[in-house]
């Protein structure tokens, strides 16, 4: 074979490859893709039942229940505008509370419940960890050169 149709031949199965992993790619990402809703999209109807979404939003005050087993919590999804009950089994962040922003992954039932899969804390950018202690919040971290 000359060395041109070779070339040529090595340019094919690169090009199938590249083609390939594009699909495989665009595949996983489809099953790992969710939209980001807020509590009132949700009442307007813009979701439907078993659709994988984040639902973002703050937990609304006095919501949190803890179930009997310890993992399981209940708690309300607030955006100001609607509120959407949320069931969670797991662990929950360090810095998931009450009047604290929030995401979760997961699905909402027919029944008007968010089943979340995964819950991860929003913090302000005023957050400071328990371990500082009372370090002053506005103190200034000097700058490494």
């Amino acid at each position: 074979m000359k060395a041109k149709h070779q070339r040529l031949v090595l340019a094919a199965v690169a090009l199938c490859g590249v083609a390939g992993a594009g699909v495989l790619a665009a595949s996983a990402l489809r099953d790992e893709a969710a939209y980001f809703r807020t509590p009132a999209e949700v009442v307007a109807g813009k979701t439907t039942v078993g659709e994988p979404m984040r639902l973002g939003g703050m937990v609304a005050s006095g919501s949190i229940r803890r179930q009997a087993d310890g993992l399981t919590i209940d708690f309300v999804a607030t955006d100001g505008k609607a509120s959407i009950p949320v069931r969670f089994k797991g662990i929950v962040p360090d810095l998931f509370a009450e009047n604290s922003g929030m995401v979760a992954d997961g699905r909402m039932r027919a029944d008007g419940v968010f089943v979340a899969d995964r819950i991860l804390a929003k913090h302000d950018e005023r957050y400071m960890p328990p371990q500082m202690g009372d370090m002053p919040k506005n103190m200034k971290v000097p700058a490494t050169t």
